[in-house]
């Protein structure tokens, strides 16, 4: 049976696509500033821009984590959330953080920490938020009936990106030293504990979604749990090739950079072999898309792109430039925003009792939203090779090549504009289904 509890999830993933509408503003106000066209730059300059977009892509996801833990760590202890009260002042407190961050951006209150600009007390509330959080989680664990690989990975993951939060909270007044232990929260969340997070993810929906039986799924995530570890921690060193610290890390940082890519091969031959084995035929093909195209989509973005500029002969150039964005984008979408899309599809028809797995609109989002960002992919791998050849081999000045690669961006506008249509057409799906019901929950077997 499924649990009442559960339809809290709903109301944590609808804040998560309010979120991402105004990450994808944001990045339109960067895209247009970098096609020459910054118009808003007296009220809100291209740095304020970029901290925004990329706090709120942060901030988006974890709400899709939190809202899919809430989901998913009920079915597989087979109990309620031991206080769903507490979860609502979770994710009230999560908003408010959200918003008070952005507001402190545009009145240039930050930390100008890359990648960790929040102020120090938002710092603190963040903590306890996730405190809050994980006290649900872990709780309603225990006291479960029993106790699931999946759900194990799962709750690992999201105890580790906690732990992992608080050296980005350390003060240095070194800048090699910051520098080393910021990467501890952004490597290791992104390129670490992440990962576990979506290979959780990825075993609940493949479980649900092909019939495979479990002992076979949770296998496999073992082996996903092992090569997150051997790769992902020293993997990180390829952060530190340029930042002041010993040598040995453009050995270190070079091997295992280039064995990160395997456990996001190994997720994608995962999610295919259990697709193949899978004698279930699900209805909700929509979440199937999403499932099976995060596990491909995250080892082309995360893994060959990642190694493609990470080791230290490429990294010695693309550090630092568009490069780095191409790759990041088509990592953070397959590999995140991808499995938070999956479990929005599979979970919304189960909590609101409106079976519309089959849309015109769904099928289109999907579709859009990949070619989008295909193309985006490719807009920024062009402007990141001819920035790198321009300013790093033929050392013309920054603003010059900026100007020169302007037309790139003209490309990229309009596969934005492809990819933010797919995404409305989402969001507008994730409304038509209505709000979450206990009798719906209550039909489900």
């Amino acid at each position: 049976m499924k649990y009442k509890s559960q339809k809290v999830a709903y109301w944590f993933f609808a804040l998560s696509m309010l979120l991402l509408v105004l990450q994808i503003v944001y990045g339109f106000i960067m895209g247009f500033a970098h096609a020459g066209y910054d118009g808003l730059h007296s009220i809100i300059p291209f740095n304020t821009a970029k901290a925004v977009h990329l706090n709120l892509l942060v901030v988006w996801l974890l709400s899709g984590f939190f809202g899919a833990a809430y989901y998913i760590i009920p079915e597989e202890a087979q109990r309620e959330l031991v206080s769903v009260k507490l979860a609502y002042v979770q994710l009230i407190t999560l908003a408010l953080v959200g918003v008070a961050a952005i507001i402190g951006f545009h009145f240039n209150y930050w930390e100008g920490r890359k990648f960790l600009e929040i102020p120090r007390p938002l710092d603190y509330l963040v903590v306890l938020n996730v405190l809050l959080f994980l006290g649900i989680i872990l709780v309603t664990l225990f006291k479960g009936k029993r106790r699931t690989t999946t759900a194990l990975v799962l709750s690992m993951g999201l105890l580790f990106a906690a732990l992992l939060y608080l050296p980005g909270m350390i003060t240095f007044d070194n800048q090699t030293m910051d520098s080393f232990f910021r990467w501890w929260v952004v490597h290791l969340w992104v390129e670490g504990v992440w990962e576990l997070i979506m290979g959780g993810i990825l075993s609940f929906l493949l479980i649900k979604i092909t019939g495979v039986d479990r002992e076979v799924i949770e296998k496999w995530l073992y082996v996903i749990v092992g090569l997150t570890f051997l790769s992902g921690i020293l993997g990180t060193g390829h952060h530190y090739y340029y930042i002041g610290v010993n040598k040995i890390w453009l050995i270190v940082g070079g091997i295992f950079s280039a064995l990160e890519p395997l456990a996001f091969l190994a997720m994608a031959l995962f999610a295919v072999n259990m697709y193949r084995k899978g004698e279930k035929k699900h209805p909700n093909k929509l979440a199937l898309y999403w499932t099976l195209g995060a596990a491909i989509v995250s080892f082309v973005g995360a893994g060959l792109l990642g190694f493609a500029h990470t080791l230290p002969q490429t990294n010695i150039y693309t550090h630092g430039t568009l490069v780095t964005a191409m790759h990041g984008h088509l990592a953070f979408w397959g590999a995140y925003a991808m499995i938070v899309f999956a479990i929005i599809s599979y979970s919304l028809p189960n909590m609101t009792g409106r079976k519309l797995y089959e849309s015109a609109i769904g099928r289109a989002a999907f579709w859009l939203s990949n070619i989008g960002m295909v193309g985006m992919t490719v807009a920024f791998g062009v402007a990141g090779v001819v920035q790198v050849y321009l300013e790093r081999k033929l050392k013309m000045n920054f603003m010059v090549v900026q100007q020169e690669i302007e037309v790139h961006f003209i490309v990229l506008i309009i596969c934005a504009t492809i990819f933010a249509t797919g995404i409305t057409l989402f969001i507008i799906d994730f409304f038509k289904h209505g709000t979450p019901t206990d009798e719906a929950i209550e039909s489900e077997s």
